[in-house]
């Protein structure tokens, strides 16, 4: 709408006056009322400028920084699971694109883990007024069942994933999987397949075999993790999209550790991704994916 307005305006300068005096621009109306939240509103428009005065595949932090205080203002009202799993997406960009401090990134992905969870208890809170039973009550499928009908629901679950597994990397695999976060991460990608397998690009399949692949093997927390596993959920990723340049990456590196096949494929997968072009929407995001897959073709040699 900036832009039209905009246009108009230099329009009407380069008019003769009598046909510019005929140009009327109404003011918008005070009395029309705004949808959402105007504090969400406010972090969106930041969000989407996010990539703003990179460097290379670095990100610039003044506009993921105020996107982040936009939603954190935002959060305050009480059931607003956007404005959380806002929060999060926004923190999860400023730890990861951002130069950052190894203390301060740990400490982003922490408040990221916990507005997280505050989003699934609010998607909770509303499963229960239709009637659902509290969420460790439920297996994977019942609580996609309950909280199908939210909108919030998968954002928030894969968010959630996302933000516990930034968390254990910052924090220390074996440490973080002591503390839970292998079996959260596998809890919600597996309920956010089961609301939406497409979401962000087949993102549960990814955020599942990225686990199964990168999680220690634990005796007493992760025996469950596996290979196999870790192949078969990146393979329906790529399935889900295979565009998208994390679910390349990540079976390329997951397949680099397989057999000779194995690793002529993984091979291919990030010769692709260093040859493609990045997307102008997901800038930062897929130029660090990009000198990824050029740092593991030079380790594979």
């Amino acid at each position: 709408m900036r832009i039209l307005t905009l246009g108009l305006l230099v329009a009407s300068a380069l008019l003769a006056p009598g046909m510019a005096a005929q140009q009327r621009l109404e003011p918008p109306n005070p009395l029309e009322p705004k949808q959402g939240n105007p504090y969400i509103r406010e972090g969106d428009a930041h969000y989407g400028r996010r990539e703003e005065k990179r460097a290379g595949p670095v990100a610039d932090r003044g506009e993921i920084a105020a996107a982040a205080r936009a939603y954190e203002t935002a959060s305050e009202a009480a059931d607003s699971a956007e404005a959380r799993w806002k929060l999060a997406r926004a923190l999860i960009f400023q730890g990861s694109y951002t130069a950052i401090e190894a203390a301060a990134r740990q400490a982003v992905y922490e408040k990221a883990r916990r507005v997280s969870e505050d989003g699934i208890r609010i998607v909770e809170r509303r499963a229960k007024r239709g009637g659902a039973k509290d969420f460790d009550l439920l297996s994977a499928l019942d609580i996609a069942a309950t909280s199908r009908k939210d909108a919030d629901a998968s954002p928030v679950f894969y968010w959630a994933a996302v933000s516990w597994g930034q968390w254990a990397l910052a924090r220390g695999k074996e440490e973080a999987t002591k503390l839970g976060a292998a079996q959260k991460i596998r809890d919600y990608a597996t309920i956010l397949i089961e609301l939406d397998p497409g979401f962000e690009d087949g993102g549960g399949y990814r955020v599942l075999g990225r686990l199964h692949d990168q999680a220690p093997r634990m005796q007493g927390e992760t025996e469950w993790v596996s290979r196999e596993e870790a192949i078969r959920n990146l393979r329906l990723a790529i399935k889900t999209d295979a565009t998208n340049f994390a679910n390349r990456l990540y079976l390329a590196e997951a397949l680099a550790r397989g057999t000779a096949a194995e690793r002529a494929e993984a091979v291919r997968l990030a010769q692709g991704l260093v040859s493609d072009a990045p997307s102008p929407t997901r800038l930062v995001e897929e130029l660090r994916i990009q000198a990824d897959a050029a740092a593991d073709l030079a380790s594979w040699k």
